[in-house]
């Protein structure tokens, strides 16, 4: 059981993780807050669970997307508009965030896979 645990949750590296649960932690603080200031009587009580479902899952959703971006994008350089990557980034970011649930399972299938695969 460790090892399947190893394999997976323990298959990205310590920085990569951290920098993403980062960003995922401030994404979600920024939402809750948002959603706060919306309903200004009382903020929704299944928000902090929803960030605790998320949150964690988003460095492994955000791998996923990355690893396609990598694949279709390849070595190829683009030149835009910094405005322009930026919003497309957030996009990108809070699409992974929001998506986590669904898209994480297929990282950590991977991830095992990969690890496995170098560990024969």
């Amino acid at each position: 059981m460790y090892s399947i645990l190893a394999k997976t949750f323990g298959g990205l590296s310590r920085q990569y993780y951290f920098r993403q649960l980062f960003f995922a932690a401030l994404m979600a603080g920024l939402l809750f807050w948002v959603f706060s200031a919306a309903n200004e009587t009382h903020p929704d009580r299944a928000m902090p669970w929803w960030m605790l479902v998320f949150v964690p899952l988003y460095p492994y959703s955000r791998f996923v997307y990355e690893s396609m971006v990598e694949f279709i994008v390849g070595d190829n350089v683009f030149f835009v508009s910094a405005i322009l990557m930026i919003s497309f980034k957030i996009v990108s970011m809070l699409a992974c965030l929001i998506l986590a649930p669904i898209i994480a399972p297929i990282g950590l299938v991977y991830l095992y896979f990969q690890h496995s695969r170098n560990s024969a």
